[in-house]
């Protein structure tokens, strides 16, 4: 069954100016070679608009390949990854909590 997860990313900073920018560069000539895994989609690839990292909702069946994804990045970027769900789903299952909730008093 594929999953969808929400991955953020900042940059990792801390060192000088000159420094962060060196990182930066070698980060993104990483980038520019970069593909996913066979296995993996990204639906969304977004960054923000204050160049402080950026979100993408990828989809897969392997675990793996989300670590593999961010392994080779983890010296540049801290990632969050989190499964998530459609809302239309979400909320369905809330409603559901709700309902179980209620038939117990």
């Amino acid at each position: 069954m594929k999953l969808k997860y929400a991955m953020t990313w900042t940059p990792r900073q801390g060192a000088s100016g000159a420094d962060n920018e060196i990182s930066a560069r070698r980060a993104l000539e990483l980038f520019s070679k970069w593909q996913p895994d066979p296995g993996t989609t990204i639906l969304q690839f977004v960054g923000y608009v204050d160049s402080e990292g950026g979100v993408a909702i990828i989809e897969t069946d392997n675990v793996e390949e989300v670590m593999a994804a961010t392994a080779k990045f983890a010296p540049y970027n801290r990632f969050e990854v989190r499964p998530v769900l459609d809302v239309a789903d979400w909320v369905r299952i809330a409603q559901e909590g709700i309902s179980y909730r209620n038939g117990i008093s």
